[in-house]
């Protein structure tokens, strides 16, 4: 499989950082050239350190698995011979602390509302299905307790 390449950039520029006043607005850049303003959710850390214009990782995990969902689905759809028309999901994830007292993102809630060519559309039982495998296939739902690895590289300026 190929790799899935992310680049994270933030820089301190005036703002002191020991005294524990810096903003946390940086930018995503990804291998096809889309570049996303991000930060710290508001709610984690208080305006003005963060900015509420920029996606924070929370929404990006919770948008990340519905769309996954959905790209699975509609491949699912499509080949089932049902004609999709538009699909919408105003995705939630829940923060609460899990057993080790830890704040995560205990549960994703989908809702996706889907509409149908009506020639062309599922039954209720043959969406529920259609759901059942697109959660089934996700590579994000399957990854969810992915390892992560860390290699640091240290840069002194000035030394």
């Amino acid at each position: 499989m190929a790799p899935h390449i992310a680049t994270v950039t933030w820089q301190r520029g005036n703002d002191d950082f020991l005294d524990k006043r810096y903003h946390r607005a940086h930018t995503w850049h990804f291998d096809g050239g889309a570049t996303v303003a991000a930060s710290s959710s508001p709610h984690v850390v208080p305006l003005p350190y963060s900015d509420a214009a920029a996606v924070d990782p929370e929404e990006a995990y919770v948008a990340a698995l519905s769309s996954c969902h959905m790209l699975w689905f509609m491949d699912l759809a499509s080949r089932a011979g049902f004609r999709l028309n538009s699909y919408t999901d105003a995705a939630v994830g829940t923060m609460a602390k899990n057993e080790q007292g830890q704040l995560v993102v205990t549960q994703v809630q989908l809702s996706p509302v889907t509409r149908f060519d009506a020639a062309h559309a599922p039954s209720a039982a043959q969406l529920d299905d259609l759901h059942h495998r697109a959660h089934a296939s996700c590579f994000l739902a399957n990854s969810v307790k992915t390892r992560i690895d860390c290699a640091p590289v240290l840069e002194v300026e000035g030394a």
